[in-house]
């Protein structure tokens, strides 16, 4: 990953001084006055990538909405290079372009928390839903968990034909509700604020997922340890998790690096439950411990971010 080039000379078994918008005021905090331009100290100086996008996202969720003249002025770098941020964030679903600049999609009161989930190694994630793909056919029936990974391979179904998904998450619900190839079966709940999926509290949910077997369930997580598997911070999520994962004929874990090597409070997976692991980077040991254990590990190809041209 390397720093951003546009900066200007003087200057966000079974994871310049910014005219601004109209009714956007550009503070941080009570004693910092008002940006000034790119001269604000959060903003000196190159970002990477990925750094950027998150701070772009975090500012729009923060004032609702922001154009590109503005994210210009504050980022210091091109409107091209805004546009081309602007575009990439828009995949993700958590923002609407407009002419102009931008919008916030989320209606919470909670955007900016969905947002740092949303790019948070957005480059990883990509690449490992492309490398996913490659695990699905055509006339699948397979489970998607919810997650912002999950979210990147669910972008791909439109390259396959004939899909069934179960899946419990409402953002890659509605996501594929447009494709005509794939047949959605979404599974009811609680829903978990701030996290668009739900978890099962009654027998009828529960009843409903029993009676329905796939050929392969994509997981996401929180954290994976070689010795605790996979885990996260909700025990009714994890729940959700292995009556998902039980009706799998083959179970796939999807994760970047910086979930490896961690625990979180609840397990859902030991690595016995494991078929496959698809990740952007691990250690060789790391990887040959894992593969002793049976579970085939994935290694999508992962091309670091670089600023934009």
């Amino acid at each position: 990953m390397g720093p951003n080039q546009n900066q200007l000379p003087d200057g966000g078994r079974n994871r310049g001084q910014g005219q601004g918008s109209p009714g956007i005021e550009l503070r941080v905090g009570a004693k910092s006055a008002e940006y000034v331009g790119a001269k604000s100290a959060e903003y000196v100086g190159a970002l990477f990538v990925e750094e950027r996008k998150q701070k772009i996202l975090e500012h729009i969720a923060a004032h609702r909405k922001a154009t590109v003249v503005e994210l210009c002025d504050l980022f210091r770098v091109s409107s091209a290079t805004i546009r081309n941020d602007l575009r990439d964030l828009e995949a993700t679903g958590l923002l609407v372009r407009t002419h102009g600049g931008a919008m916030i999609k989320s209606k919470t009161g909670h955007a900016p928390d969905m947002v740092a989930r949303g790019v948070q190694n957005l480059a990883a994630k990509r690449a490992i839903g492309e490398a996913a793909l490659g695990l699905i056919e055509d006339g699948d029936m397979i489970v998607l968990d919810a997650g912002s990974t999950i979210l990147q391979l669910a972008r791909l179904l439109d390259r396959k034909r004939d899909i069934t998904v179960v899946t419990n998450d409402l953002t890659i619900a509605l996501l594929l509700e447009e494709l005509e190839s794939v047949k959605i079966v979404f599974l009811g709940g609680i829903v978990r604020k701030r996290f668009h999926c739900t978890v099962f509290n009654d027998l009828s949910s529960r009843d409903l997922l029993a009676g329905l077997t796939v050929d392969k369930a994509f997981m996401g997580l929180n954290s994976f340890s070689l010795e605790k598997g996979a885990s996260t911070p909700d025990i009714g999520h994890a729940e959700t998790k292995k009556l998902m994962m039980s009706i799998a004929a083959k179970v796939v874990l999807l994760f970047d690096s910086t979930k490896l090597g961690r625990n979180s409070f609840a397990q859902f997976a030991s690595p016995d439950d494991v078929d496959t692991i698809v990740t952007d980077r691990i250690s060789e040991s790391d990887r040959k411990s894992l593969e002793d254990t049976g579970i085939e590990v994935i290694m999508a190809q992962n091309p670091r971010d670089t600023a934009a041209p």
